[in-house]
């Protein structure tokens, strides 16, 4: 066993809602496996996931063997859980391909491949659902749970008192379905423990309740719930204006991704970077006391960023997003520049003016004041544009313009396509040759 205590590392992370009685016990007396169910309603995993899979990370690391549940017969159904409208449903095809990508990015925190006896593994709830009929399933499953115990749920309850369109049946047996997956799992695999968030709590004492009821008193098993994650101004975690934030970079570049967590607030960065990141407690008590003496240097956001973008995408990935910052924010290289993809460069300049000029009109060379004045308003006059010139208070390309009449020609394009326009420190313009 490792020697760090599961439970009060979630603890001291602030990442614990409610533990069953007897979990920590079981913990403590030998190395136990614990599930947590996955939605595969996309082939990636946004942010919003990343709690649970930190816990599973945190479960393996304290020596424990964590399994993935990848709800492909749930998904089927809609968990009614904090949802007030059914959800879509999914085919078996798109079940499977969702299911290998999101293998392939819990691959990057969780051991799936060593011979190590806590070795992770990944399961779907629809390869023991498929073939279960609908017959034994209310004789087997439905007679061992009271539809007043159901009832009794909240998710049930929120539902059945006008939230939404009411409640299917089929949603109404979700927890029953979830139920059976932890007896079928507490049978095949020995999994004692349910993992999940707060809003799981029903689902999983259901899960509990019919271990207990089918195989007696005896077969112990338990649910640990974690927070769910708010904003420190009440709204929710991990959405931005554009949607999701997604761990594949197809969804959410690494750029966008490092922006998202550079820019959260100081409060909020100071829960994250317990909950996000790997560092021990005496190393974020330190970066807690330095981002307190200098707010304004941002020590905490920089280094959750870091963390996070490092352990998701990679080292590599994290240094193109500093670059592509600096670029917008600080004194970066015309070579800094011309190094970004365009899909990135798009991002960074997102916002900043446009302007589109016609490509043949480079062929021979522009003069540079002509560009800024005539082919663009990005200065209001010629002579303007010369005062500033002579100042040294404007970049192309982010190198300073010596020359207003310096020809601008296609070799000047970055991506075979922008230029780069700065004006003084902060006004930048993006000029399209097409």
């Amino acid at each position: 066993m490792a020697t760090k205590n599961f439970i009060e590392e979630l603890e001291w992370r602030g990442m614990v809602h409610t533990i069953m009685p007897g979990a920590k016990e079981q913990l403590e007396k030998e190395m136990t496996t614990a599930y947590l169910g996955i939605d595969p309603t996309a082939d990636s995993l946004h942010i919003g996931h990343l709690v649970g899979v930190m816990i599973l990370k945190h479960f393996q690391m304290c020596g424990h063997r964590p399994l993935a549940l990848i709800g492909g017969a749930t998904g089927m159904i809609g968990d009614p859980s904090g949802k007030s409208q059914e959800r879509n449903l999914l085919d078996e095809k798109t079940l499977r391909h969702n299911q290998e990508a999101i293998k392939r990015q819990l691959a990057k925190l969780l051991d799936f491949e060593s011979d190590a006896p806590n070795a992770a593994q990944m399961v779907n709830n629809y390869d023991w659902m498929k073939e279960f009929t609908f017959l034994d399933f209310i004789r087997d499953i439905g007679k061992c749970i009271t539809v007043n115990y159901m009832m009794a749920k909240d998710s049930v309850k929120k539902r059945f008192n006008g939230e939404g369109d009411g409640m299917s049946f089929t949603e109404f047996t979700y927890q029953l379905v979830q139920g059976y997956d932890f007896l079928h799992l507490y049978q095949t695999k020995n999994c004692k423990i349910q993992l999940g968030g707060a809003d799981q709590w029903g689902n999983i004492t259901t899960g509990t309740e019919l271990i207990r009821r089918k195989l007696g008193p005896e077969a112990e098993a338990f649910g640990i719930t974690c927070t769910l994650i708010t904003k420190a101004d009440g709204t929710k975690f991990g959405k931005t204006e554009s949607g999701n934030v997604w761990l594949d970079p197809r969804y959410t570049s690494p750029y966008k991704f490092y922006q998202f967590w550079l820019n959260v607030s100081d409060e909020d960065a100071k829960r994250y970077i317990k909950i996000f990141t790997l560092l021990d407690r005496e190393t974020i008590e330190e970066l807690v006391a330095e981002h307190d003496a200098a707010p304004h240097l941002r020590v905490l956001q920089k280094r959750l960023a870091e963390e996070i973008t490092c352990m998701i995408h990679s080292r590599e990935e994290y240094e193109k997003a500093v670059e592509a910052s600096a670029i917008l924010f600080g004194g970066a290289t015309s070579e800094a520049l011309r190094k970004l993809d365009e899909t990135t460069l798009l991002q960074v300049f997102e916002g900043v003016p446009q302007y589109r000029v016609a490509r043949t009109e480079l062929a021979a060379g522009i003069p540079f004041v002509d560009l800024c004045a005539e082919k663009s308003d990005i200065f209001p006059s010629k002579g303007e544009c010369r005062k500033l010139v002579q100042g040294g208070g404007v970049s192309l390309n982010k190198e300073k313009v010596a020359d207003a009449m310096r020809p601008v020609a296609d070799a000047d394009l970055i991506a075979g396509k922008y230029l780069l326009v700065q004006r003084g420190k902060k006004n930048y313009y993006l000029v399209i040759a097409e």
